[in-house]
């Protein structure tokens, strides 16, 4: 049988496919073996330079043709280094003969022992996933994530004026503005953000337990410290982890994920407070012709896509929770639990793309409702207590705190009207109770 979206066991490979195309080429297992195969080219090419007697000096061309073993990388190509490790049942000594095999055609028969010469897998798998992840993270994640901000942004500016009930504890709470609402999120957002930058995307590469034991026993002069962090740092951009064991130990990787895990935390806040304005009727939903929004109740528009957004959340910081408890522990030198783990980093990604987009959807579909904001406001009156009492502070009133509450603490309704009245009868200025009756729900919001 083959694979298609209606038999995938995940939705990610089967609903939800067409949301997350792009990732394919940065997780799916081809894109594993493709960058596998890409350090290992690099890495040859890197020992030509090192002008050792046993390699020839390369030649531009040669060197594009070796690149072009990657660059033009096929699914044919993949499936035949499967096709090796049907035999070697090991993945990466699977590329390794891969290459030896295109060395042939090359003219290179004589160099293919220097494929994969003094490394553990390790140094592949643990240059190729961080690579793969800052490439997805920079034509992927971060496009989408402005994207995403960019809306918020719009929104913040389109409602910046618009006056807004607050509710703390769901009560009735001093006013508000919509768009510095949302502006909480945006800054929330970017300031996670920018803690990403920070977080370098390392790697491991020392041999079989990252000493470079076989590669100083070959060549004892060469400085393979100094060459193994060049050849991570400026031939791969990544950032060179020394000392480490056999593998990465992954505290950058793992930092990486906690901080996604933060800004999806935060993601997931704004789609419980938008569901929450929506069920307040402060929102209506644009109606997409032919959309059904209950099987039985005909007049719904649900918030779907904040509530498909927030489930996805959810499993997406489980996954990434799990990878950055996990992967920073292993046994002694090396384990394997980290390699079955990591084949799983593209999951949590899948789905907070799937999240993202999803809330984008429902954040357009919003349709302000200024007549159920302003009678909120109007129904209210109460909340300008704390204005009343803070100028009656000012002015010196004896017990201004305990006044207002003595009006706004019953069961009665509390309008312009009672507030006026209140304000009447206070030994103060005329100029004061003026300046008391003009406060209102609607002007009494602040910064």
């Amino acid at each position: 049988m083959s694979l298609n979206q209606l038999n995938a066991i995940s939705p990610i490979d089967g609903r939800y496919r067409s949301k997350v195309d792009s990732l394919a080429n940065f997780f799916s297992e081809e894109a594993l073996i493709k960058y596998r195969v890409m350090v290992e080219i690099e890495y040859f090419i890197a020992l030509c330079e090192l002008d050792l007697p046993q390699l020839p000096k390369l030649s531009q061309d040669k060197v594009n043709s070796l690149r072009n073993i990657y660059e033009n990388f096929s699914v044919d190509d993949a499936l035949a280094i499967k096709e090796i490790e049907r035999t070697t049942n090991h993945d990466v000594k699977a590329v390794e003969y891969f290459i030896k095999d295109k060395f042939d055609a090359l003219g290179l028969e004589k160099n293919k022992e220097f494929i994969h010469f003094g490394l553990t897998s390790q140094d592949i798998n643990n240059t190729a996933i961080p690579y793969s992840i800052k490439e997805a993270m920079n034509e992927v994640y971060v496009p989408l994530f402005m994207e995403f901000t960019a809306v918020l942004k719009t929104l913040v500016k389109n409602w910046e004026d618009v006056p807004m009930l607050a509710r703390t504890h769901g009560q009735p709470a001093s006013p508000t503005r919509l768009g510095k609402e949302i502006n909480v999120f945006v800054v929330r957002l970017e300031e996670q953000f920018n803690l990403l930058n920070d977080i370098p995307s390392a790697a491991k590469f020392g041999g079989a337990t990252g000493n470079y034991n076989a590669h100083k026993v070959a060549y004892p002069d060469i400085d393979w410290q100094n060459f193994g962090q060049k050849f991570v740092q400026n031939k791969l951009g990544l950032s060179h982890s020394f000392p480490t064991t056999q593998i990465e130990h992954y505290d950058h990787m793992a930092a990486l994920f906690d901080t996604l895990k933060r800004i999806n935390t935060i993601v997931i806040d704004l789609n419980r407070d938008m569901w929450t304005y929506v069920s307040m009727d402060y929102f209506k939903q644009k109606i997409t012709e032919g959309e059904v929004g209950s099987s039985a109740m005909p007049h719904k528009v649900n918030p779907i896509d904040f509530e498909n957004s927030e489930g996805n959340l959810g499993i997406a910081n489980a996954i990434f929770e799990h990878l950055s408890s996990k992967l920073p522990i292993s046994r002694m030198q090396r384990d394997l639990t980290d390699s079955t783990v990591l084949r799983n980093v593209g999951v949590p990604f899948a789905h907070t793309l799937i999240a993202f987009k999803a809330t984008i959807k429902g954040l357009n579909k919003l349709l302000l409702n200024k007549v159920k904001f302003e009678k909120d406001l109007e129904d209210n009156w109460a909340v300008v207590a704390e204005a009343i009492q803070t100028i009656l502070r000012r002015e010196g009133y004896p017990n201004p705190y305990e006044a207002l509450k003595g009006l706004t603490r019953t069961n009665e309704s509390i309008t312009k009207k009672s507030i006026a009245e209140f304000i009447d009868q206070l030994e103060i200025k005329e100029e004061i109770k003026t300046e008391l009756k003009n406060i209102s729900p609607s002007n009494y919001t602040g910064i």
